[in-house]
C-alpha cells in the first residue's frame, strides 16, 4: 500500500508539472483544436454533397463522430515529440535518477494528456452542436460514447509514450505521422467501408479506430453507414476491447522502455 501511495503521490507530481508546460505554453492544445475544426469544416461543407450514405441519412451527422475519433487517435504524435523532447533535453535522465516508480513519469505524462484530450472533445462537441450536428440518442448514451472515445485516446497516448521512449532517431515523429494518417483515413472516419474495395473495406473494419467511430455514431443516435458485418453488430464490443488490447501491450513496453532508457 505504501508503494502504491507513493506511486500515486509521484505521478499527481509529474502530472502538474506537464500541465504547468500548457498553462504556459498553450499553443499546441489550441492548435490542435482548431485543426479538428479545420477537418470538420473541409469535409463537411466542401465534400460533404458528394458522399452518399449507405442505408441513407445525411454526412453531417455521420462525419462528426469521425472527427472526433480522429482527434482522439492523434493524441499519438503530439504526445510522442513532448516525451521525445524531455529525452533529448536529459529530464527523462534525471527522473530517473530520483528514487521513483518506473510508473509514475509515463503515466503522468497520460493523466496530463486526458485533461488536455477532455477539453478538446468538449470544444469540439459544441462546435459541432453549433453548425447543425444533433445527439439523437440519450444523454447516458451520449456519456458512454463520450467515454468511447477517452479510451481509445488513453491508449493512444500510451503508443505516444511508448514510441517516444523507444524511436529517438532523427526523424522519428515524421516517419509516426507518414504511418498515422493512413491509419486515419483507412478506417470508417469519413467513409463508409462499405463504399470501399473489397479488401480494403475489411482493413478499415479491422481497424480500432473504425469500431470506435462506429460505436460512437450509434450511441449518439447518427447514422453508422454500417448496414452488415461485425461493426454493425458488434461495434460497442468492439470499441473496449481494442484499447484493453492495445494498453495491455504498451503500458508494460512503455514503463520498460523507461526502465532501460540510456
Amino acid at each position: 500500500m505504501t508503494a502504491l501511495s507513493a506511486t500515486l503521490r509521484q505521478t499527481w507530481v509529474i502530472t502538474l508539472r506537464d500541465l504547468k508546460h500548457w498553462q504556459r505554453e498553450p499553443w499546441g492544445p489550441v492548435f490542435n483544436i482548431l485543426f479538428a475544426v479545420m477537418m470538420l469544416l473541409i469535409f463537411g461543407y466542401l465534400f460533404g454533397g458528394a458522399i452518399e450514405m449507405p442505408g441513407g441519412g445525411t454526412y453531417l451527422p455521420y462525419l462528426l463522430p469521425g472527427v472526433l475519433a480522429l482527434t482522439m487517435m492523434f493524441g499519438i504524435d503530439g504526445t510522442m515529440s513532448v516525451v521525445t523532447e524531455d529525452t533529448k533535453r536529459g529530464v527523462t535522465n534525471r527522473f530517473r535518477s530520483l528514487p521513483m516508480s518506473g510508473l509514475a513519469v509515463p503515466l503522468g505524462r497520460a493523466v496530463a494528456d486526458m485533461g488536455s484530450s477532455t477539453v478538446q472533445l468538449v470544444v469540439l462537441m459544441v462546435g459541432g452542436l453549433l453548425i447543425g450536428w444533433q445527439i439523437e440518442g440519450s444523454f447516458l448514451a451520449a456519456l458512454v460514447a463520450v467515454a468511447l472515445l477517452l479510451w481509445l485516446r488513453l491508449v493512444m497516448l500510451w503508443l505516444g509514450i511508448f514510441l517516444g521512449l523507444s524511436l529517438r532517431m532523427e526523424g522519428a515523429l515524421t516517419m509516426v505521422q507518414v504511418l498515422v494518417w493512413p491509419l486515419g483515413f483507412c478506417s470508417s472516419l469519413f467513409v463508409s467501408p462499405e463504399t470501399m474495395p473489397g479488401w480494403l473495406g475489411f482493413l478499415a473494419s479491422w481497424n480500432p479506430v473504425s469500431a470506435t467511430a462506429t460505436a460512437c455514431r450509434d450511441l449518439f443516435g447518427n447514422p453508422t453507414g454500417i448496414t452488415s458485418g461485425l461493426l454493425a453488430d458488434h461495434a460497442i464490443l468492439l470499441a473496449v476491447v481494442w484499447p484493453a488490447v492495445l494498453l495491455a501491450v504498451f503500458v508494460p513496453l512503455s514503463v520498460r522502455a523507461f526502465r532501460r532508457l540510456d
